[in-house]
């Protein structure tokens, strides 16, 4: 059975799924990566496919922009296709001391400025991390591949065009970099008991004022992608 945001059907869709924010994204990775992919969903334009990649079976997939976009698709991998692993594959705005484009972040924990965690009902501030497994294994394989990837949080914002002063108070809590979406991913694998990890590429820096353009951010991405294939 399929969704409403999805059509894929049960099967279709690997164990280990790899997502972009940028649905262009996900049919590059397919297209330049994977062997025998085939697209299983094209619902609102947001392109999934499976394939194989090294012999291993991988899916990727778009995810949109924010927390309310990544929260929907994540949660129907994980409770309606029993997808097990996550690995969103981003971009982010760095801000953290040495941060600089081009970079890898990869975020052990996602603090974050959403209401998200509402849906749960705690009594107290949930703190999203990141499956450590997986985080081990992003960071050996950064070594393995000589990529200048950093390990440590990036905060989840609702807000893209926040206030300067908002950044540098991130920056002063050691926060690497700023992104939308790895706190929701995060969440809802903790409550699915799955594995999720976020690894971004800075496109743009928050201080310095230095960016990627459009097409380098859709296609330009190539070491943390090949970094997120061997981890899934």
């Amino acid at each position: 059975m399929s969704t409403p945001h999805n059509s894929a059907k049960i099967g279709d869709i690997a164990k280990s799924v790899i997502m972009c924010g940028d649905p262009l994204r996900a049919k590059y990775i397919a297209e330049t990566y994977l062997e025998n992919a085939v697209c299983f969903n094209e619902i609102r334009g947001m392109y999934g496919y499976t394939g194989f990649y090294k012999g291993k079976k991988v899916s990727v997939m778009g995810h949109g922009m924010g927390m309310p976009s990544i929260g929907i698709y994540t949660y129907e991998l994980y409770n309606h296709y029993d997808v097990e692993t996550i690995i969103r594959a981003g971009s982010a705005g760095g801000m953290g001391d040495g941060v600089e484009v081009r970079d890898i972040i990869i975020a052990q924990g996602a603090c974050h400025d959403s209401n998200f965690a509402w849906q749960y009902r705690l009594e107290g501030t949930f703190a999203p991390i990141a499956d450590f497994e997986l985080l081990k294994s992003a960071y050996d394989a950064s070594v393995k591949l000589g990529l200048n990837a950093k390990v440590g949080n990036v905060i989840s914002t609702d807000v893209f065009y926040a206030p300067e002063d908002v950044n540098l108070k991130w920056k002063e809590m050691g926060v690497l970099g700023v992104e939308m979406e790895a706190a929701a991913l995060y969440m809802n694998a903790a409550k699915a008991g799955k594995k999720a990890l976020c690894v971004c590429t800075v496109s743009n820096h928050m201080f310095t004022k230095e960016e990627l353009s459009a097409e380098e951010r859709q296609t330009g991405f190539n070491d943390m992608i090949k970094l997120c294939l061997e981890i899934a």
